[in-house]
């Protein structure tokens, strides 16, 4: 429900407006590097009254219309290169890299020497971690306009960055100690002491020495961050480490059971967004005996204030290990910090070390939640897939399902994920691109049956019919999903089986969003909740990407 409502929103498919821009027409006249096709002067005409419609849609942030206008242009003169270009516009914003590639590559066939098409695909590039292609692709922009510092300055950030993340790489292949056991061996060693000048709330002391976390804790420390300021070193550290006491401890498949008389809100993205996480917990209650929280990954990232978010979600962790939860995202993840954000806020807030810690305790994160009610349906509808118990329950995971059929929840449960990143090897990433092999936090689902290429360039997309065989092998009554943009908050589809929850409203400043959550009883029953977004302090998104290429990546 928004905010201002006493009731629920309908769980109809119609809940939300497409997540995406219609897939690329297909060239049955035009193919790459051949010649144009003819086009009248009517159809020349109707394609630039579509582009200005277009560009107003764009302008006004509506980039899924903006992305079926400029379809629609093309399809009258597919000979025009801006069109494709605006195009590659509306699906980066709408974070489709995959199409937004496709279609700076045909503005680049049509014009080679179009240097904001070169732009927009190494943009691209960047956004998939592609940082070889980037490169080369800002390289040419600069051969073609050699005075533009802007990109000279990209050119070489993104060089920095790149040359960062391959000597990561060869000390991880070297070896470097555990940054959890580093931290409690400079805890030891008095190196992390509580400064004396720290005013904030205080964590209790045990009559052993040792820190422990209370609710008035909790409440404090959220004040604090509202009022903008940062928890001491130590803190940091506590926080993480007893959150991490409670993640090393599970499966990479959580089961939770949810008893009569109980509730599970089910959280999606949150991205940073820390004041509207704030409004968020205020619509669903803090996580109790009788109201569970799962956040369903993508904690950190593009957002500015990811450590309060990610430090608020680990507190809660750490004081509600049997009423708080949270599942891994593709966000956290190395490559992904180091590109949109999350680890140059943890490094200018608290330091390297920091860092290392985090992204530690990330690869503990489960991959997976299997929410199970106890109790069964109220009303037994007939296209149920229920658990061989006869109930209802829900596969909770950030991204989706995979590149082959006969994965099980028990497969999923005996994954081995700690310390290790997405790209690596396993079911955690099952389906193999030039840059990483992803699929439970990548993957997104299709209207087309069978399986496809993904739209953002990066893992695979999955349709109805695999969804319904994937739940009717596992006895799985429905997958809760976060991972892309939903203008309403959450969408149904997959014929109801298939449910994307996405809670970072008016998502980067940009997108006119609402943001969701979903809550699950203990017959399995789901109300789905919308809200949106509240205002925050005046700091821009990706404000800690280092070298400026946080600006880029919002253009």
């Amino acid at each position: 429900m928004s905010d201002t409502s006493s009731t629920p929103s309908s769980p109809t498919s119609s809940a939300s407006t497409p997540p995406s821009s219609a897939p690329s027409p297909q060239l049955d006249t035009l193919s790459l590097g051949e010649a144009l096709v003819p086009v009248s002067e009517a159809d020349i005409a109707a394609a630039a009254k579509l582009k200005a419609q277009a560009n107003q849609a764009f302008t006004s942030h509506d980039f899924p219309n903006a992305a079926r206008l400029y379809s629609e242009a093309i399809e009258k003169n597919p000979n025009e290169p801006t069109l494709w270009c605006n195009r590659a516009y509306a699906r980066m914003k709408l974070e489709e890299f995959g199409y937004a590639i496709s279609d700076a590559s045909q503005a680049i066939k049509l014009d080679p020497k179009y240097a904001k098409a070169y732009y927009r695909r190494g943009t691209c590039y960047l956004q998939t971690l592609n940082h070889q292609k980037s490169i080369s692709d800002f390289k040419k922009v600069l051969a073609l306009e050699p005075k533009n510092d802007i990109v000279r300055t990209q050119l070489q950030a993104t060089q920095k960055l790149f040359r960062k993340l391959e000597f990561e790489k060869a000390i991880e292949l070297e070896g470097e100690k555990n940054p959890v056991d580093r931290c409690r061996e400079i805890i030891a060693e008095g190196g992390c002491e509580l400064d004396k000048s720290y005013s904030g709330p205080k964590l209790d002391v045990t009559d052993e020495g040792k820190y422990q976390i209370t609710s008035d804790f909790v409440e404090g420390m959220l004040e604090w961050f509202k009022n903008g300021k940062t928890l001491p070193k130590r803190y940091v550290w506590e926080i993480v480490l007893g959150a991490y006491e409670h993640f090393f401890k599970e499966e990479s498949l959580v089961t939770v059971d949810i008893a009569e008389g109980v509730t599970c809100d089910v959280i999606g993205d949150v991205h940073g967004q820390f004041y509207d996480l704030l409004h968020l917990y205020s619509l669903t209650g803090k996580p109790d005996p009788k109201h569970y929280l799962l956040m369903n990954g993508d904690l950190v990232d593009r957002g500015s204030w990811s450590i309060e978010v990610i430090l608020t979600a680990f507190a809660y962790k750490w004081l509600y290990p049997n009423y708080m939860y949270v599942n891994r995202g593709n966000h956290e993840a190395k490559d992904m910090n180091s590109t949109y954000g999350f680890e140059g806020e943890a490094k200018h807030k608290h330091g390297d070390q920091s860092y290392k810690l985090f992204a530690h305790v990330f690869t503990t994160l489960p991959l997976a939640t299997l929410i199970c009610p106890t109790q069964p349906p109220k009303i037994k509808k007939a296209q149920d897939i229920l658990s061989p118990q006869g109930r209802r329950r829900f596969f909770v995971v950030h991204g989706g399902l995979f590149s082959k059929d006969e994965i099980t929840l028990e497969d999923i449960r005996k994954i081995p994920r700690v310390g290790r990143q997405p790209g690596q090897q396993g079911l955690m990433c099952s389906y193999t691109f030039p840059t990483s092999r992803i699929s439970l936090l990548w993957t997104d689902p299709q209207e087309a049956p069978g399986r496809g290429p993904s739209k953002r360039g990066v893992g695979i997309a999955f349709g109805p019919d695999v969804t319904k065989r994937w739940c009717t092998l596992n006895g799985v009554s429905g997958i809760l999903r976060s991972h892309e943009v939903r203008q309403n908050g959450y969408q149904i589809e997959h014929d109801g089986l298939c449910t994307t929850v996405f809670s970072a409203p008016n998502y980067v400043d940009q997108a006119g969003n609402k943001g969701a959550y979903v809550r699950i009883d203990s017959c399995g029953e789901q109300q789905y909740f919308q809200f949106e977004a509240t205002p925050h302090p005046p700091m821009r998104p990706m404000a800690y990407v280092q070298g400026g290429l946080g600006s880029m990546m919002m253009m």
